[in-house]
């Protein structure tokens, strides 16, 4: 196995817990080959409408998680060519690492603050 470097914070972390449920996936269903199912007007309209909504978001405080990964997940239903539906998925992807870096980093920081709250009351 050669060495990966991976420069993205928690990426690491990220991958090894993909490649964890990858193994248990794999040895529950074995190896897998199934129709992509996308595409088609629905899924088009769909896809818009999740972007149009996060551009909404982003334009009146801001976006969440759910509107980015949503509006991610509708393109890549919407795609029928393989090249560009793999672009999305691997798009999904990342917004699902970011996602989970910030769950993480938020927990970090909760955990931090009942530390510092705890500590000042015990210096009480």
């Amino acid at each position: 196995m050669y060495p990966t470097v991976f420069t993205t914070p928690g990426l690491k972390q990220f991958a090894e817990a993909i490649d964890a449920e990858r193994q248990a996936q794999l040895a529950k269903w074995g190896d897998q080959q199934h129709p992509d199912g996308t595409g088609g007007p629905v899924m088009r309209q769909m896809a818009d409408e999740a972007r149009a909504r996060c551009q909404y978001l982003a334009e009146n405080g801001g976006p969440d998680w759910r509107a980015i990964f949503l509006e991610e997940v509708y393109e890549a239903l919407a795609e029928t060519d393989p090249d560009l539906l793999r672009t999305e998925l691997v798009q999904c992807a990342a917004v699902i690492q970011a996602w989970v870096s910030d769950i993480d980093r938020r927990a970090v920081a909760e955990f931090e603050t009942d530390l510092a709250e705890h500590g000042q009351r015990e210096a009480s």
